[in-house]
């Protein structure tokens, strides 16, 4: 422990003695480090935290699948920092007055390029950071470059839909003039080939329709044949007379009771409710003309009346007669015209090739017209949505901010750093020209060198003068060192006044 000491000791007598070179190369790295510092351009920031709408600003995935959140962030930082984009800020800011020709605009966008950082805070929340050498050039950089992105897209969106509506259009009418070709081509196959065939469509679909209408007919045949047989086996099993009251024939009021009451049947028969207004107004004269016939006299025995209920099947088998031979004729109708049809068929198979050919592309434009015209009125739509809600698009949630300190170099840790640096500089210069040196300070550190016994030492003796001169050198060099510490504490109120000036 005690060589430690007399080491220390050695090593701070060594320094002492070489003390004006300590404060020399002190002082001169510390001059030479300060000036480094003050060289190094300040760096201010300007923040800034934009909403950005990323389904209506950012253009959508042709599949319509949502885009990652990394793709995103990408899309908004190529927008923002694109070079037409900070071609403009270096022209609408004070940059513009650094700049002379093409060459240096594009150092400066570079420069630019590597000075604006984009992060993603959430889903549409992006955050800008300029970096600029003044705090109010960082933020017109920053307002600036949000005013083009707003009028950049804004603007290219409405471009980008009149663009698309043109070619849409432009598309509709060369789709138009080909469809009333086709129209035309067909019209005149129809008058050429097929003008007198019955049916439209083309030979195959004319032959198909006919024979669905032709099942259709046999079913209502089938049933009307049906109904007829059951209404004429009612009538085999119905009297066509019947006796009247008491066995006597009645008068005229007995007569129209016996016609209303056939009337009623045969409204019933048809399947008639009793809601019915024909069935409810048959009932009213039923009543009437039951007491008008309660009132007349009786007549002559053993006459007879006609049956009512024969009277009404009699009708309703006319009605099925007719319905049956209707349909008959529609039968015999259309297999007139199948028969037609399927004869031009056999005859002439290529007319049928040819108008498939023609309905199918017919029917292709069709589809690609109605295609187009969709596609239209969506971007059209799209179009109006986009100008009625730019505001909402795109919002400025914390402007550009003003910044009141440099965020790089950080001055006053620089200026510390070279005054300790200085310090240690000189007191390492001091202790290596001591080591240079072949001098002992102490008796012992001379015995160990040598290896031989030392005999005695002899102090120094100083007179008056020389103690003197020594106290006014020791306050030269207090002066010096204070002069350097009073030198650090000035550059670091520099620093500070000037921080407080940019703010």
């Amino acid at each position: 422990m005690n060589g430690i000491l007399d080491e220390v000791r050695l090593a701070l007598h060594a320094v002492w003695t070489r003390r004006w070179v300590a404060l020399a190369v002190a002082w001169a790295v510390c001059v030479l480090g300060w000036l480094f510092v003050a060289q190094i351009p300040s760096r201010y920031e300007s923040r800034a935290r934009v909403l950005v709408d990323m389904q209506s600003i950012l253009p959508a995935d042709l599949n319509g699948a949502p885009q990652a959140a990394q793709q995103t962030v990408d899309q908004v930082r190529q927008t923002l920092i694109s070079a037409v984009n900070l071609q403009k800020v270096v022209r609408g800011t004070d940059l513009a007055n650094t700049v002379a020709n093409d060459r240096d605009v594009a150092d400066r966008v570079s420069s630019l390029a590597q000075s604006i950082k984009i992060d993603s805070q959430q889903d549409n929340l992006f955050q800008i950071t300029t970096t600029m050498s003044s705090p109010k050039l960082a933020r017109d950089v920053t307002q600036k470059l949000i005013d083009i992105f707003v009028e950049t897209n804004l603007a290219g969106d409405r471009s980008a839909t009149s663009q698309s509506l043109a070619f849409l259009d432009k598309q509709l009418a060369q789709r138009q003039r080909q469809l009333a070709d086709a129209e035309a081509k067909r019209a005149d196959f129809q008058n050429r080939y097929l003008g007198g065939l019955p049916g439209t469509g083309s030979v195959s679909d004319r032959i198909g329709a006919s024979r669905a209408q032709m099942a259709q007919v046999d079913g209502d045949l089938a049933a009307a044949q049906s109904g007829l047989a059951a209404v004429q086996g009612q009538m085999a099993s119905t009297a066509q007379t019947v006796a009247g009251p008491g066995g006597t024939t009645g008068g005229p009021a007995r007569a129209r009771l016996a016609a209303i009451q056939g009337q009623l049947a045969d409204a019933r028969a048809r399947g008639y409710t009793d809601n019915h207004p024909d069935v409810v107004a048959l009932k009213s004269q039923l009543g009437a003309a039951t007491a008008a016939a309660r009132a007349e006299p009786a007549g002559t025995a053993g006459g007879a009346t006609a049956n009512p209920l024969y009277l009404s099947l009699q009708s309703l088998a006319a009605d099925k007669q007719a319905q049956v031979a209707a349909l008959r004729m529609r039968k015999a109708q259309l297999q007139g015209d199948l028969d037609q049809l399927n004869a031009k068929l056999a005859g002439d198979p290529e007319v049928a090739a040819e108008q498939g050919q023609i309905e199918r592309d017919y029917q292709v434009l069709q589809d690609q017209y109605n295609q187009l015209l969709r596609q239209r009125e969506q971007i059209a739509l799209r179009g109006q949505a986009q100008t009625q809600t730019d505001a909402v698009r795109f919002s400025l949630i914390d402007p550009p901010t003003l910044a009141s300190k440099p965020v790089a170099p950080n001055r006053m840790l620089l200026l510390s750093g070279v005054f300790v640096a200085g310090l240690g500089a000189g007191v390492a210069a001091a202790f290596a020209l001591a080591k240079l040196r072949g001098t002992f300070t102490t008796v012992g550190a001379l015995e160990r060198a040598t290896g031989m016994p030392v005999i005695g030492a002899i102090g120094e003796v100083v007179t008056r003068a020389q103690a003197e001169a020594r106290a006014k050198r020791l306050k030269l060099f207090l002066g010096g060192t204070a002069a350097l510490g009073v030198a650090y504490v000035l550059l670091l109120g520099v620093e500070v006044l000037q921080r407080g000036m940019a703010a």
